[in-house]
């Protein structure tokens, strides 16, 4: 699952996760723009397309975690305002904890 977030709700999105058990995730600083159209001045002139800073918040979970997960970054990460961001649910085909060679579950 990875979901893209304002960088100042993170602490607020990881402390609910934690109170779901959620102790894994990569955080990563990303850019970049959502699906709103291009805009233009009110000369007509082209305005540069902004990419804000935003974290991108990765996270492998259970298969039974991934709703309460879901429902827990809608009611924490939102502010109401355009580009909030996005939650993608990705199928992941194996884990491997390199150290100990584990798969599945276990690795997580």
């Amino acid at each position: 699952m990875d979901c893209i977030l304002r960088p100042h709700k993170l602490e607020e999105v990881k402390t609910a996760l934690s109170e779901l058990g959620v102790a894994g995730m990569t955080v990563s600083e990303v850019r970049g723009c959502g699906s709103a159209p291009d805009t233009t001045s009110a000369f007509g002139d082209e305005v540069l397309i902004r990419l804000p800073l935003r974290l991108r918040l990765e996270m492998v979970v259970p298969d039974e975690m991934v709703e309460p997960i879901i429902e827990t970054i809608l009611r924490h990460a939102t502010t109401g305002q355009p580009d909030d961001g996005k939650i993608f649910v990705l199928p992941y085909l194996d884990a491997i904890r390199i150290r100990t060679e584990e798969r599945g579950e276990t690795a997580l």
